[in-house]
């Protein structure tokens, strides 16, 4: 069995952490201290790496684990076109073949029981939300998630993958809860 954590990044400013964000990673360091991870990987982007660090498990660096856009479908609509501006041809082309090699290395079960945290991206989080729940490829693109929430998926040999939580903020005061969501659809 594998329990995948995913969480996406604290919140940021300038591409690093800001004090909300640092404050976001301690919690969420707070509310993993008592799961054995074995592993944490996460994204090499500055506010990933720092999120990592908080928790006192070694981290790596994961370039599948980044921030892009996992599918893009031939043609996107309107709503979504702010999701693809401003990345460049390459991170769209190389987006769909990271994230297949994401799920091929975390989406499935283990040998052992495994913990294994991901700090990553909202469109990395949605992409593995998305395939557990078996919806089309497009689906991802209407799946948001806080700074510092937490997602648990459960892979095993006996049963389709387990949705256990998503964009979970239990650990979050309410005053650092909702980032990384556009103003209009907090809650």
């Amino acid at each position: 069995m594998r329990l995948l954590y995913l969480a996406r990044h604290g919140d940021a400013e300038n591409g690093h952490l800001s004090a909300r964000g640092r404050r976001q990673a301690e919690l969420l360091a707070a509310r993993l201290a008592d799961v054995p991870l074995s592993t944490v990987t996460h994204s090499p982007l500055p506010r990933a790496a720092e999120t990592a660090a908080a928790l006192p498990v070694p981290a790596v660096a994961s370039e599948i684990v980044g921030d892009y856009p996992p599918y893009l479908p031939a043609h996107t609509p309107a709503t979504f076109t702010p999701l693809v501006e401003g990345w460049t041809p390459d991170e769209l082309r190389d987006g769909p073949k990271f994230a297949q090699e994401a799920l091929s290395r975390f989406a499935v079960p283990a040998p052992e029981e495994t913990h294994e945290l991901v700090v990553t991206h909202s469109f990395l989080v949605a992409w593995f939300v998305r395939a557990a729940l078996g919806a089309p490829e497009d689906r991802w693109m209407g799946l948001n998630n806080c700074n510092a929430a937490l997602t648990v998926i459960r892979y095993t040999d006996e049963r389709p993958p387990t949705l256990m939580l998503f964009n979970d903020m239990s650990h979050l005061p309410a005053d650092l809860r909702w980032t990384g969501f556009p103003p209009h659809l907090r809650l």
